[in-house]
């Protein structure tokens, strides 16, 4: 795994020059084992890479590369793990090769195929190639969006790089906030993409591409995932077939993942996709695999038993490490340079701590990422799916006038009725933070749309708390586009296709992108598989989702490989405590950052609406955790990189 950067402009070409030297800098966790740049001085070209050798750790595989004639050269972020095969048929076109790198496959095999290359690659990537002979430089991000690139484009100066620290380092980058970004931010909690926090800065979206010749962009997908009705999906009554067949595919994806020339191994929280890429991986090989976990004294949020269980069971050879809230409370420090956008998923924590873990004696991981988003993993697919069902079989007048109903009772009748209750509900069915559910059910009985239905269980802020809050409106997104595109599909189908364009690439694959490469880390997701993923797309809701549970399928392939009884039980988050941090040790951080005086010489938020929500959760009358974590991690953001 790598970092890139570099820039396109006819301009000031020295000090560009002088800026995409301290960009690859800035990137050296992601390389930290060689470096190389290239520039072309009449059209205004400069490329840098940092480089983790993973395949031929050989001189031969330093980047940037180029063609034989020095026309074309490549920076590179991935592993295209069929570039032998691809390689073979490269041989017989007639070209030759220099290294074993699969670098040097993607450059001729874009010499030979063009952008049509990149629908033969089976991997994760994210690219830069300088063509000379057409002047024109392209970028290219995978499928799935697993590999990241952001770019900039503004006063004639075309800027991109894998993070967007290394665009900051340019003299001419402009870091001026986006209030849309800031709202999108607030509101679930990573900004969309093609948005970044920034102005006239982007990240290129999953399976697309962008040609830059002088001042003309040009933008186009090199795949998309079809959007198929329930009409043409395999159904429970090819379930054997099924069986075989994800088996089979999931099978050769992990095996292809595991192609490397250092020490390779597995993150295990022992849940059921972790499990399963473990289970794959040990039937693959002769040697035991090597697997991570962390642990927490924390019941709630430790794993760490079942995934030593599971190993146990294959075979594997197992490290965990239990880790206190203090060594936990070290990490977030660190988040703002780590995410070096706002991101206020506080499962960034124990990310980076297990990838600390296997980065002592591994340097590239497989893990089990994508498979919630295809398989209806989450809980709130079920519930959202429950709520429509039961909203759409009231008259829009009786919703209405519960919603009135229900805003007209005072809250502390309410939970006069709910107190006695508590500890039995809280339990039984993890019913916490009262007060902000049930202004939810309030405004759940106003939503007329799916998509608003899950907007309530899945953001964090609504529209109306985000306009107090700012001030600000929240745009539309691909959110709503997914939405408007998938309206032939079954209400799960739709859930998860969001998820797969939205959640997924800019929550879940950001996060373990950034952590990982903060530590040196590869990590691979064979669950991502583009081939994986077209199957799964084309499974019936009854595959997936049965008897009240998610990942039928999945389960009923693991349970070739493990006892039910080591998978089969209530899925745990990964996550810590943060609610009962910000009441203990982080109360002080939380106080200074959100202190009234602090935030009215800001500007930026509503001071008294954000001690409001600050005084709720300290008194642990309402938690409200997930929202001051993530002005928390705003202004500890906005202190690293706006000063």
């Amino acid at each position: 795994m790598c970092g890139i950067a570099g820039f396109f402009c006819s301009k000031d070409f020295r000090r560009l020059k002088d800026s995409l030297l301290q960009a690859s800098l800035l990137l050296s966790h992601r390389g930290p084992d060689d470096s190389g740049l290239f520039f072309d001085n009449r059209a205004g070209v400069g490329l840098a890479h940092r480089r983790l050798s993973v395949i031929d750790l050989t001189t031969r595989g330093r980047q940037p590369m180029g063609t034989e004639d020095g026309r074309i050269h490549i920076v590179y972020n991935g592993e295209v793990y069929n570039f032998k095969q691809i390689r073979r048929s490269l041989q017989q076109q007639g070209y030759s090769f220099q290294s074993a790198s699969d670098t040097e496959v993607i450059l001729k095999a874009y010499r030979q195929w063009g952008i049509q290359c990149f629908e033969k690659f089976v991997g994760m990537f994210a690219l830069a190639i300088w063509d000379a002979r057409r002047q024109s430089l392209l970028l290219v991000r995978d499928r799935l969006g697993i590999k990241p690139i952001y770019y900039y484009h503004n006063k004639g100066v075309f800027l991109f790089a894998s993070e967007l620290k290394a665009l900051m380092a340019f003299y001419v980058f402009s870091k001026e906030i986006d209030p849309e970004a800031l709202s999108l931010f607030l509101h679930y909690q990573y900004v969309p993409s093609p948005k970044t926090i920034f102005k006239s800065t982007f990240k290129l979206m999953p399976g697309q591409y962008l040609i830059i010749s002088g001042q003309n962009r040009f933008y186009d997908r090199f795949w998309k995932l079809d959007n198929n009705s329930n009409s043409s999906k395999i159904d429970r009554l090819d379930e054997e077939r099924a069986v075989v067949e994800l088996d089979m595919l999931l099978g050769q994806a992990v095996s292809d993942r595991m192609v490397s020339d250092v020490p390779l191994g597995a993150l295990l929280s022992g849940g059921i996709d972790s499990s399963l890429v473990v289970a794959m991986m040990q039937r693959a090989t002769s040697s035991a695999v090597k697997t991570f976990s962390i642990g927490f004294e924390d019941k709630a949020y430790n794993e760490a038993p079942w995934a030593a269980r599971v190993a146990k069971h294959l075979g594997a050879d197992h490290t965990e490490l239990y880790v206190t809230p203090d060594e936990s409370m070290k990490v977030i420090p660190r988040l703002p340079e780590i995410y070096d956008e706002p991101f206020a998923d506080s499962s960034a924590v124990p990310t980076v701590l297990v990838c600390l873990l296997a980065r002592s004696k591994v340097t590239v991981a497989l893990s089990g990422d994508g498979g919630d988003e295809q398989f209806a993993g989450y809980v709130r697919y079920w519930m959202t799916q429950f709520v429509a069902h039961g909203l759409s079989r009231l008259p829009g007048s009786i919703r209405r006038i519960i919603s009135s109903a229900s805003k007209a009772i005072p809250f502390s009748w309410v939970e006069q009725c709910y107190l006695p209750l508590r500890d039995h509900l809280s339990q039984r069915f993890h019913v916490s933070n009262f007060q902000d559910k049930w202004q939810k059910l309030v405004q759940l009985m106003r939503c007329r749309e799916i998509q608003e239905i899950y907007r309530m269980m899945i953001c964090l802020w609504t529209k109306e708390e985000i306009l107090r809050l700012t001030g600000l409106e929240i745009p539309g997104s691909e959110y709503e586009r997914v939405f408007e595109e998938t309206t032939s599909c079954s209400t799960l189908s739709r859930l998860m296709q969001v998820d797969l364009r939205t959640y997924l690439p800019d929550a879940m694959l950001t996060k373990v992108d950034r952590a990982s490469m903060a530590c040196g880390l590869e990590v691979r997701v064979p669950f991502l598989d583009h081939r994986v993923v077209r199957f799964s797309s084309m499974l019936s809701d009854d595959l997936k989702y049965r008897n009240g549970t998610g990942k039928y399928l999945l389960k009923k392939v693991l349970a070739k490989y493990l006892p039910t009884g080591l998978f089969e039980r209530p899925k745990m988050g990964f996550g810590i405590p943060v609610g009962l941090w910000l009441r203990g040790k982080l109360k002080p951080l939380l106080l200074d950052y959100l202190s009234v005086d602090r935030l009215k010489k800001e500007g930026v938020f509503d001071a008294s609406f954000v001690y409001e929500k600050v005084t709720e959760h300290l008194s642990g009358r309402i938690n409200h955790q997930h929202r001051l974590w993530a002005l928390l991690i705003w202004e500890m953001w906005k202190e690293r990189w706006l000063r």
